[in-house]
């Protein structure tokens, strides 16, 4: 086993690190964009700390300090803090519902004071990774068993259905990302199959007339089971696994999906939903509605946010507009475009050949961190590369799809772009995390 590095430089990815501090910028700049006004010195607004430009250059300070703390910092004590880590970043999830403060409809915020709020269901993305990094790395667990498969997943939905709880179905969604971990190590590709297949089962009931997809799903089952019993007549087994699908199928089109878009769901969210497949959903059917007057108007905003985000991406074009020269962006037609809907700056101002050099910039930064994953001696390292990796892969792909207008508006950040101090510490974080735990990756962490 190596000793610890003694300086903070020696074995540290430093291209990670540059491509870090490129997306934090390209960051500050894109609020900058969408916010400065000509009539303003914009020295003093950035150092004066009212503007959200300022803010985030105040968050990438504090930041920096946190990184080269972590930097600093023993690898050994996050393998020894993961499980505390995990159970205080849940316990801070229920001190929301106690000490909560509601933003946008969401009582997911703690709020510390100065005009900032803690989001701990971002911060518990850190001690998920960590604590399931834990648990898949000890010599004991057998992630080839059902009964390990069932631990780890219940690391990964614990916080996801809190999030719910916390009305933050975007955040929620995020936890999902842990099964790329799982898989890699070992996780049965049946699951995501399955998984997968619930999913367009789900866009299917949407799409298509509940009776036609129900026959549509009979035939299936019928030509399977015909097929089955032309090669088999004796074995009874793979009818039985035929009918029990068709039934939870149809039991799924039929009455699972209407029960969560009309019980589970609030009004807004299976609008959104409902949109994104050219759907109206009706809110009349909606019981969360019944004591919510006017949420049957929730369609309108929502079709308007993904109207106005991509009119200011298509008006950028093959080079954009130029810097501070968007319209749309500029003249704050694209609600919340600080924030969900950065991405709508960028591509107004540098067009299609800004953004596509953008996302190239996300998807190195993405293949380094899958190499250094393979390159880790500990599984303990392994896991939690693999864990930032598929974070951050969810969602760049979800913000970028959602500001296009092809996944429904779910409230994700850009990473260490869009505004947020929570947000940008969360990847921070992580990132860091990692780039120390890569340092020494000929230790061998449990």
């Amino acid at each position: 086993m190596s000793t610890r590095n003694n300086t903070i430089s020696q074995g540290i990815d430093w291209t990670i690190v540059w491509l870090y501090a490129i997306l934090v910028s390209i960051g500050i700049l894109c609020i900058f964009m969408v916010e400065y006004r000509t009539d303003t010195n914009w020295l003093q607004t950035f150092l004066g700390g009212k503007t959200n430009y300022s803010k985030q250059l105040i968050f990438a300070g504090i930041c920096t300090i946190v990184a080269t703390f972590i930097l600093l910092t023993d690898s050994k004590l996050f393998t020894a803090l993961a499980n505390l880590m995990y159970v205080f970043g849940i316990l801070l999830m229920l001190a929301t519902f106690v000490v909560g403060k509601n933003i946008s409809g969401s009582k997911s915020w703690i709020p510390i004071g100065g005009g900032f709020n803690l989001q701990p269901a971002e911060l518990c993305k850190i001690f998920t990774a960590l604590a399931l990094a834990k648990f898949l790395s000890r010599q004991e667990t057998d992630f080839s068993k059902l009964k390990s498969q069932l631990i780890a997943g219940l690391i990964a939905v614990a916080p996801a259905a809190l999030s719910i709880m916390q009305h933050e179905l975007g955040l929620a969604l995020v936890y999902s990302a842990f099964l790329v971990a799982m898989y890699r190590e070992g996780l049965p590709a049946q699951i995501l199959i399955f998984g997968s297949s619930f999913a367009v089962l789900v866009i299917a009931t949407l799409i298509v007339e509940p009776n036609i997809l129900a026959l549509t799903l009979t035939i299936i089952a019928a030509i399977l089971i015909f097929l089955v019993r032309k090669q088999n007549r004796k074995n009874k087994r793979p009818v039985l696994l035929i009918v029990v699908l068709w039934l939870l199928c149809v039991g799924t089109q039929r009455f699972a999906v209407p029960y969560i878009f009309n019980n589970v769901l609030e009004c807004y969210q299976s609008t959104r939903i409902y949109s994104m497949v050219g759907k109206e959903y009706d809110c009349s059917k909606n019981k969360k509605s019944e004591r919510k007057a006017g949420e049957k108007a929730a369609r309108k905003p929502d079709d308007y946010n993904v109207r106005q985000s991509k009119i200011a991406i298509g008006s950028g074009g093959l080079t954009g507009r130029g810097f501070l020269k968007g319209t749309q962006t500029r003249g704050k037609y694209v609600p919340e475009q600080h924030t969900d809907f950065i991405f709508t700056s960028l591509g107004e101002a540098f067009g299609f050949i800004g953004c596509v050099l953008f996302l190239g910039i996300y998807l190195f930064m993405l293949y380094r961190i899958v190499r250094m994953a393979e390159r880790q001696r500990s599984t303990f390292s392994r896991v939690y590369a693999y864990s930032v990796a598929s974070i951050m892969f969810f969602h760049i792909a979800v913000n970028v799809s959602m500001t296009i207008g092809l996944f429904p508006i779910v409230g994700i950040p850009l990473p260490l772009v869009s505004y947020g101090g929570s947000s940008l510490l969360t990847f921070t974080i992580l990132i860091f995390i990692l780039l120390r735990l890569d340092a020494d990756r000929q230790m061998v962490l449990r």
